[in-house]
């Protein structure tokens, strides 16, 4: 189902469409929850930590394909909105061979160097087995994760988010189960936990590939399709790559992280396992919410219409500050029977620890929030350098807070990294927002400015694209003053 995001209340438009998106990603976090939750019951706290520290290493992959999912949603979304139908099919087809490529060179890497970079965070002799296992086999799972995303991507740039939706619903409840029957009946170990997500992935990613060409199919185009174009691929890693950094730089301070985390032991690993999943449950939500809200600005600046953007940004941020209420106090005030879910002992060390962090860092959830939907705003809107300050800053922060702080307070000064890095990431993304005159600095493609310009054109480049443009224009004018002059002789 396709749904036009420039037409409609702001609040009941991003409403209609962000409330499956996260629905989504529950179901998607679901994926590793379940892993996790199998792990540490039906195995122990050996397995949840090897499972939660391989983790944060597939979090880098998982950046990729999410720049490629971001990339090709905010250039189709635009091309939807302009109503450039051709463009928006060759967008698709340009990224999904784009995304197999990168695909490719990380499997190679990832099972070349699984055990190596498992040895840079300082991964404990007795989980390095279970780990590295686990890693291979998300590893050879990649293309499943790479067009999965990309086809999620599509759907919301199309306004459609109940397809995924439905979609991850199944496939997250099947691979409960299949963890459950690959652990608890076939006693696979974690090689059950890794094998049962990478065949539920795998039936989700061909489902969603599928029904994407079902829908392109029912979009009416003229001519002849391009399936690659180097211009929209440039246009697509504009937005990608900052993206993909992002992602990857994030996944690489957690690295770090985590490998302070590790120096502290297997207690304080499992109990960090934990609590990290349900942060990084919100969080990931938040975001997806975000990228909901770069389709909504993606859309409209597409078809001119910016003035909708900031009453887009306020009605995101009210439906996520509704969200937070219910989770912050959830996390306060019933962290250890959440965290239960993943450990065995209510009374040990790692629950201690996770109880810690929950209590330190949900508080603060209203606060990244802000910096969350404004920087959907500022992607969609292709203001990259914007982006891409706010988020190194908010990281580097992190990290840096967390190198000097663990060694005198524990922990604890790890923990507090996360609200300092997010504070100053929030008033740096609130202030871009609020500081750019969305009225003036409309999108500078010209294909999407342009509504009138010639098919032959598309594929030009901008500057190219306008000096045939404004020749053509001047060709027209100087044949109506012909005309005209011909008209005035023959009446005479």
């Amino acid at each position: 189902m396709q749904k036009d995001l420039t037409v409609g209340k702001p609040m009941s438009v991003i409403w209609k469409f962000c409330l499956p998106l996260f629905g989504s990603i529950i179901f998607q976090q679901l994926y590793n929850l379940a892993d996790s939750f199998v792990a540490g019951k039906f195995i122990g706290d050996n397995a949840l930590a090897a499972v939660g520290n391989s983790y944060e290493i597939t979090l880098i992959f998982i950046a990729f394909a999410f720049g490629c999912n971001i990339g090709c949603s905010v250039i189709v979304s635009k091309f939807f909105g302009a109503k450039k139908f051709n463009d928006m099919k060759t967008a698709v087809f340009t990224t999904w061979i784009a995304g197999g490529v990168l695909c490719a060179i990380l499997m190679v890497l990832g099972l070349t160097l699984s055990e190596a970079l498992l040895g840079l965070i300082r991964t404990p002799s007795e989980i390095m087995a279970d780990s590295k296992l686990y890693l291979d086999i998300y590893v050879w799972g990649l293309p499943f994760v790479f067009f999965y995303n990309i086809a999620t991507g599509i759907f919301s740039a199309m306004g459609d988010s109940r397809t995924p939706f439905i979609f991850l619903a199944c496939s997250s409840l099947a691979n409960i189960g299949m963890d459950i029957l690959f652990v608890a009946t076939f006693k696979m170990g974690v090689a059950g936990v890794a094998w049962a997500t990478f065949l539920c992935q795998g039936v989700s990613c061909v489902l969603a590939v599928v029904f994407v060409l079902i829908q392109l199919k029912k979009v009416k185009t003229e001519g002849k399709i391009k399936v690659f174009s180097w211009r929209i691929l440039r246009d697509t890693a504009v937005i990608a790559v900052p993206s993909i950094f992002q992602q990857s730089f994030i996944s690489v301070g957690n690295i770090i992280i985590q490998s302070m985390v590790n120096s502290f032991g297997t207690a304080v690993m499992a109990g960090y396992s934990a609590s990290i999943k349900l942060n990084n449950l919100v969080v990931t939500s938040f975001t997806t919410l975000g990228n909901g809200i770069s389709n909504y600005t993606s859309q409209n600046l597409g078809a001119n219409k910016p003035e909708r953007i900031r009453p887009g940004f306020m009605s995101g941020l009210i439906f996520v500050w509704i969200l937070c209420v219910p989770i912050v106090l959830l996390y306060m005030l019933a962290g250890k029977p959440l965290l239960l879910i993943f450990l065995e002992d209510g009374g040990s060390e790692s629950m201690q620890v996770g109880l810690q962090f929950l209590r330190i860092v949900s508080p603060f959830y209203f606060m990244v929030a802000v910096k969350i939907i404004a920087d959907g705003v500022l992607r969609g809107g292709g203001k990259m350098g914007r982006f891409m300050i706010t988020t190194f800053t908010d990281l580097i922060l992190r990290v840096v807070i967390s190198a000097f702080l663990y060694k005198p307070m524990g922990p604890t000064g790890i923990w507090w990294s996360w609200p300092i890095g997010w504070a100053v990431g929030t008033i740096l993304s609130a202030a871009f927002f609020f500081t750019i005159k969305w009225n003036k600095h409309l999108p500078e493609e010209v294909y999407i400015r342009e509504p009138n310009l010639p098919q032959s054109l598309v594929d030009c480049d901008e500057e190219h694209a306008t000096e045939v443009l404004e020749s053509e224009q001047e060709a027209t004018d100087d044949a109506l003053a012909v005309t005209e002059t011909d008209s005035e002789n023959v009446a005479e």
